[in-house]
């Protein structure tokens, strides 16, 4: 099997430019893809709330379900304040085009940098989760968390280069199965309080000493873990291109169902932590959901489900990242801020090269971090919140700028969602800051400066190669030279090739061995070709450099404009014959890459044809 037949197997037949509009996404699809990495902080956000209040004892581990009713309370301001991106905004882009398009090219970029960080977050902090519900079920695998990691970041991005209808497709049972699981398990639990409290109350609380005292400090630390709830509320926006028409309504919708389940999930799994006791596990060897579910279903069919769809849908939930951080690099490649490859379009009609950079970015962060999603978390949020208040804030401009019928209330809406996100940030930031928040905040500016670098490269390319007044130079002086490594058969087609576009062309033989040298000019005079050989001494048995520099010497003496250098180079039969052989054709085409008015051509002669 060739490297074409393998990569057709891999990520299926190309797809036509015309049949992009057939892979739109209906809202059934829309939501899984979109919608994963916001439904599957259910699984953890909780968790990070009652890991920070644990340290303050019963009393204050009590408090986790009001804390994630404040959580409730700001996803629906988000929620209701992006609904209105989504509306004005139908061409997508997000927080990246609603800052820059408003606020400002800079504003913009640092929405770009914060969300383009999320995303790498997002996957790691995902699939991280993901191995950790597997681990949670089979004890056995702890020592392989960070290979189950890398895989299944490799198998997530195999399938999104598949193209986006598939990934949708293939996606879409694990995401539904997760909410239903959990929704079931909240219907069991709440029909055993309701039909017999006695017998589904807790035990006693596990014995706990308070390690702190209850504090505002910490009460603000909890929430700023448990707003890793918030993360992927944006993807909605940034892709409303992928939705079928009406693109907008239909983006709209599928962000209010979102964000239904979410409140509900993560409302029910806090209330049901604090109903049964549970005190979470520092040690990481068991989710807190896993423990409510253990604790509802006592073990069982049932447990095991809730298990396995909690391990799909947090590992599914890097799909969001997949689906939005190759389209955001597409916009920034588009605006001559990122390189321009990010802007291809695959085989499969989707942002390819995007795709790899987010595998590969996700998985040295996993790397780094031991693939341990506590140790991910601190470093989460901070950019989606900044993003979260650019966007707001650039809305409240949008509506100042336009007074459409009733501006002054869509204004207000934004207003009090860029307020609520900038306080949410600022609590963030600081209760996280020796976290490891620090490192996302200096991964921004840095991102930004690479956008500028980037941007001045591309202008400063199109600068030096526009028409305007240019001046059309004269002909051209050409002369072509043909490296010999040898005479023998391989060579003959790049001297007639040579001979064919300049007449008076030259051979260049590099003397390595004097004795060789002699056999060569013995076997040249026998060929006829009425092409002279010079014979280039090299003393330190270097082949490019005696090369290089009588180029340079011709161009110099010969006053030559272009000197096009033909390199023989014979075609092995087996790839594996390729590394009996020393390449110095290869190096030699590598090392005049570099040189001004220089033409390297390649005339290959294929063996046994």
């Amino acid at each position: 099997m060739n490297a074409h037949s393998l990569r057709r197997l891999i990520i299926g037949e190309r797809l036509p430019t015309a049949r992009a509009i057939h892979q739109r996404l209906p809202k059934l699809l829309a939501l899984p893809v979109f919608s994963a990495d916001a439904i599957s902080s259910a699984a953890y956000a909780t968790e990070e709330i009652m890991l920070v209040l644990v340290v303050a004892g019963p009393a204050a581990l009590a408090l986790s379900p009001i804390v994630a009713l404040a959580i409730a309370v700001l996803f629906t301001i988000v929620a209701i304040s992006y609904r209105q991106t989504v509306m004005a905004y139908p061409s997508g882009g997000g927080s990246y085009i609603v800052a820059r398009e408003n606020l400002g090219l800079y504003p913009g970029l640092v929405a770009a940098s914060a969300l383009l960080t999320d995303y790498v977050l997002t996957v790691a902090v995902s699939i991280a989760s993901g191995v950790a519900a597997i681990v949670s079920a089979f004890p056995a695998l702890t020592e392989h968390r960070v290979l189950l990691c890398v895989f299944l970041i490799a198998f997530i991005a195999v399938v999104n280069l598949r193209g986006a209808k598939e990934s949708g497709t293939l996606f879409a049972g694990p995401t539904y199965l997760f909410i239903f699981s959990v929704l079931f398990m909240l219907i069991v639990g709440t029909v055993r309080q309701a039909l017999s409290p006695a017998a589904a109350a807790a035990g006693p609380m596990p014995e706990m000493r308070a390690i702190q005292p209850l504090t505002l400090f910490l009460l603000l630390h909890a929430f700023a873990s448990g707003c890793a709830a918030l993360t992927g509320i944006e993807a909605i926006s940034n892709g409303i291109p992928a939705f079928r028409p009406p693109e907008s309504r239909n983006a709209a919708a599928t962000l209010l169902w979102m964000v239904g389940i979410c409140i509900v999930l993560n409302l029910g799994i806090a209330l049901f932590a604090h109903l049964y006791q549970i005190v979470p596990d520092e040690t990481l060897r068991e989710t807190v959901l896993s423990r409510v579910g253990r604790a509802i279903f006592g073990g069982g069919f049932p447990y095991y489900v809730l298990q396995a769809a909690t391990a799909m849908i947090l590992v599914l939930a890097a799909n969001t990242s997949f689906a939005d951080f190759p389209r955001l690099s597409s916009i920034l490649a588009r605006d001559g801020l990122a390189p321009r490859q990010l802007a291809n379009l695959g085989d499969r009609l989707v942002f390819s090269n995007g795709i790899i950079l987010l595998g590969a970015c996700s998985s040295i962060l996993i790397f780094v971090f031991g693939g341990v999603t506590h140790h991910l978390i601190p470093l989460y949020a901070v950019g989606v919140f900044l993003s979260f208040t650019l966007s707001q804030a650039g809305m409240v401009r949008h509506w100042q700028k336009l007074k459409t019928p009733r501006w002054r209330l869509s204004a207000a809406v934004n207003a009090l969602g860029a307020t609520v996100t900038a306080v949410v940030l600022v609590v963030v930031a600081s209760m996280k800051f020796t976290d490891g928040a620090w490192i996302v905040l200096l991964v921004i500016p840095l991102l930004i400066m690479l956008f500028r670098k980037v941007n001045q490269h591309y202008r400063s390319l199109a600068s030096s190669l526009s028409m305007e007044g240019y001046q059309m130079p004269r002909a051209v002086r050409h002369a072509v030279l043909v490296l010999v490594p040898g005479v023998h058969r391989g060579v003959v087609p790049a001297l007639l090739y040579a001979k064919a576009i300049a007449p008076e062309c030259e051979a260049v033989f590099v003397e390595i061995d004097p004795a060789e040298t002699l056999r060569i000019q013995e076997k040249w005079a026998r060929l006829h070709l009425g092409i002279p050989l010079t014979v280039l001494k090299s003393p330190w048995r270097s082949l490019t450099q005696p090369v290089i520099q009588y180029i340079r010497t011709i161009r110099s003496e010969k006053h030559v404009d272009l000197v096009t250098v033909v390199v023989p180079e014979f075609v092995t039969t087996g790839w594996w014959h390729r590394l009996l052989h020393n390449q110095s054709g290869l190096l030699l085409k590598f090392a005049l890459m570099f040189e001004p008015g220089v033409v390297v051509t390649n005339i290959r002669y294929h063996l046994g044809e």
